[in-house]
């Protein structure tokens, strides 16, 4: 599916190279036993479950913390040949990762036409925008929270002018979740 991009799709895009640390990824580990639970009942089968990380390297800290936690992990990224919009694994079960912020609409679009849950990490300022009521509405919309902004790795002032959350869908056990970063990461 190759979107056609226009006004409704487009942003600067001046920093989607802007990668995720540790710190923003390992909250999600509390979230995955109840995305588990709810797949497979009273078995806990964290091995079952195909994590796709559609927008990360082998480097990326969501593919490497899921795998040293037993998480059985498919990634692509669009330099490798795999474009988000037109490449799917051919087994997978929940998308989480950090997509670029430009093109955000795209991105969800796709991501809602799968149909199966996710958890992206995008720009808190977005919920300003029409842009999530038009694509969320009656489908529902989960966010996960932090109490502080995130610092990207390759983040270079000593604090970014934004907050982070992900925008969920059919992954949270309520609809709003708060965290707490594991340690004051931009103060």
């Amino acid at each position: 599916m190759k979107t056609e991009y226009n006004f409704l799709y487009t942003s600067a895009g001046k920093n989607d190279e802007c990668y995720t640390p540790r710190e923003g990824v390992t909250p999600m580990l509390d979230y995955l036993p109840y995305f588990i639970w709810e797949k497979y009942g009273e078995k806990w089968k964290k091995k079952d479950i195909i994590i796709w990380c559609p927008f990360d390297t082998p480097e990326s800290e969501f593919v490497k913390v899921f795998i040293e936690n037993g998480y059985n992990v498919v990634y692509s990224d669009i330099k490798t040949g795999q474009d988000f919009y037109e490449y799917e694994p051919e087994k997978w079960d929940i998308i989480i990762s950090n997509p670029p912020f430009t093109n955000k609409r795209a991105i969800f679009e796709r991501a809602l036409s799968f149909n199966k849950p996710f958890a992206l990490l995008m720009t808190a300022a977005w919920l300003n925008d029409k842009a999530p009521c038009d694509l969320f509405y009656q489908k529902g919309l989960q966010l996960l929270m932090f109490d502080d902004r995130l610092k990207f790795k390759n983040q270079s002032a000593k604090r970014i002018n934004f907050k982070s959350i992900y925008y969920c869908r059919y992954f949270l056990p309520r609809d709003i979740m708060i965290e707490k970063l594991p340690h004051p990461l931009n103060r």
